[in-house]
């Protein structure tokens, strides 16, 4: 079954008490930015982490994202020393109970937003990407950097990880690329299909490595979400689940609140519950709304508030429904 939990920075803020005031027993966890690399090597640090979530009345489930992995993404100087830390923190992982590692494998570029301040439901501040806001000629600091290469790094990259997930009993979660387009300016991207991600989670088939279900990714790839689900749910692996919606295409879309994109997000909750999908969930990329700032687009709290609020009724509903089944 799902389980509900929210994505907190590793400093207890007001989305802390927050998520404590909403009933979310279950954190997802980002190490802290600057010292990334640090608390993945250093078992002390990551349980000096854990602990303050458990302080605070939260497990720590999931890390979200992992240390920073560029250079193995393409194939710089440096590649074997991340995938030693990557390999370290999944050991490190397991040892301290910490379930999920969700990591992607987007070069150069990470989630791509080209907007901020769309307007949503009641003047509400959304993010948005549209193809043409950028320079599609222009040529990054990285270079040309190809599909074929990026499957290659990809491979060489799950070799390593994947029997340290095994050995550790640490779920990995891949998440797609956001947006999934085949190249930004000239740097490409490969996980931009289910059957994309279906070919990189069986680089080294194992029960422990699997996928991010980003539902408004899989979305705006054109793949139908709820199919998705029971392909993925049916294999066991889905592993961890972004909940959250959209409108548009991968060239031209946006976020909306929860109940107000094209994907049924009630029928979504179903399908979770009948591939007997066991996962975590967190809602993300929410609106900002009425009277706060937009400092952290698609991250501050009130639609967050929302966002947990109309989860956790379709989960309760759909729970509701399978015992009365």
């Amino acid at each position: 079954m799902l389980k509900l939990a929210d994505y907190l920075l590793s400093t207890p803020d007001i989305q802390w008490r927050y998520a404590a005031q909403l009933g979310v027993k279950n954190a997802v966890g980002r190490m802290p930015d600057g010292h990334m690399e640090e608390v993945a090597e250093s078992y002390e640090l990551l349980k000096a982490m854990r602990d303050t979530y458990a302080e605070h009345g939260f497990h720590l489930a999931v890390i979200e994202p992992a240390c920073p992995n560029q250079k193995i993404k393409r194939n710089l100087p440096g590649r074997d020393e991340e995938i030693e830390r990557m390999i370290t923190l999944i050991g490190n992982m397991g040892k301290l109970g910490i379930e999920v590692l969700c990591y992607n494998f987007t070069a150069h570029f990470n989630w791509v937003r080209t907007r901020y301040g769309i307007l949503e439901r009641g003047g509400a501040l959304v993010t948005g990407y549209n193809h043409g806001d950028m320079d599609q000629s222009e040529i990054t600091e990285a270079g040309i950097v190809s599909q074929e290469a990026l499957w290659e790094n990809m491979a060489y990259l799950q070799k390593a990880i994947v029997p340290a997930a095994e050995e550790a009993g640490v779920r990995l979660a891949l998440h797609p690329d956001d947006p999934p387009q085949p190249y930004i300016q000239h740097v490409g991207r490969i996980l931009t299909s289910a059957d994309a991600m279906e070919r990189a989670i069986n680089i080294v088939p194992s029960k422990m490595c699997g996928i991010t279900m980003c539902q408004g990714t899989f979305a705006i790839m054109g793949e139908d979400v709820i199919s998705c689900i029971q392909r993925f749910g049916s294999q066991g692996k889905i592993h961890l689940v972004h909940f959250r919606d959209v409108r548009g295409n991968k060239n031209d879309f946006h976020e909306t609140f929860h109940d107000n994109g094209m994907t049924d997000m009630a029928a979504c909750i179903e399908a979770y519950s009948r591939q007997n999908v066991d996962a975590y969930v967190r809602v993300d990329h929410v609106p900002t709304m009425a009277g706060e700032e937009n400092n952290r687009p698609g991250y501050e709290s009130l639609g967050r508030l929302y966002a947990i609020g109309y989860l956790k009724g379709l989960m309760e509903m759909q729970e509701h429904c399978r015992k009365g089944a």
